[in-house]
């Protein structure tokens, strides 16, 4: 079984997969994102490092779905990861443009085509108010200049995309702007019977949510 954890910056995905771990037995995969030398000077000045940012991430994303993927689904073990390849193209068509995004869309096709499909996908959904509150009580060094905007139209491309079938993988949506699955164990064994459900992993029942 391999599940995968989708949303914006900030929705909860790592924190999500982590928490869900244990219940599932699983390994875990989580994005290796502060490896990234680009990043700070990409918050800092888009336009100008958008390039350099998403072509070290398209190969970084590559290089450790190809490496522990397969590796940990031939062993016969469950895997939730906080991140599917497909992002990267998301945050690409936002962050370039003309010849680089042509570019990139031709790497980024080829590589995809060696990429594991999820069971299925877990989109977290939030509204950018939640997003933006979420981002600042993290407080990131990196993120702490984050563009209110670029939330905002990283949330409707998100939305767009994770509205429309994923491949063959099932796609389960989740509103997580009521819920707090770190502090409410009621909200997080809301999540986990909707993933048992969507994947007819027993045992699951319907949960009602606590306020």
């Amino acid at each position: 079984m391999y599940i995968a954890i989708e949303g914006v910056i900030g929705v909860g995905k790592t924190t999500l997969a982590r928490l869900l771990q244990p219940t599932f037995d699983s390994d875990l995969q989580l994005e290796i994102f502060e490896e990234n030398p680009f990043l700070s000077d990409f918050y800092a000045d888009r336009e100008r490092y958008a390039f350099q940012t998403q072509i070290f991430f398209l190969l970084s994303r590559y290089h450790q779905q190809r490496r522990s993927v397969p590796e940990v689904l031939a062993s016969g073990r469950s895997l939730i990861s906080d991140y599917t390849f497909a992002k990267d193209a998301l945050f690409a068509r936002i962050n370039l443009k003309n010849d680089e995004l042509e570019m990139y869309k031709r790497v980024h096709e080829a590589l995809a085509e060696k990429i594991v499909m999820p069971n299925l996908l877990v989109y977290l959904r939030a509204s950018t108010d939640t997003l933006m509150h979420r981002i600042a009580t993290r407080d990131r060094s990196y993120e702490r200049n984050m563009e209110r905007g670029y939330i905002e139209l990283l949330n409707q491309t998100y939305e767009d995309f994770f509205s429309k079938p994923y491949e063959s993988t099932p796609v389960l949506t989740i509103d997580t702007d009521p819920l707090d699955f770190v502090h409410n164990p009621t909200h997080l064994r809301l999540i986990e019977n909707r993933i048992r459900e969507a994947l007819n992993l027993s045992p699951y029942q319907p949960l009602l949510m606590e306020e």
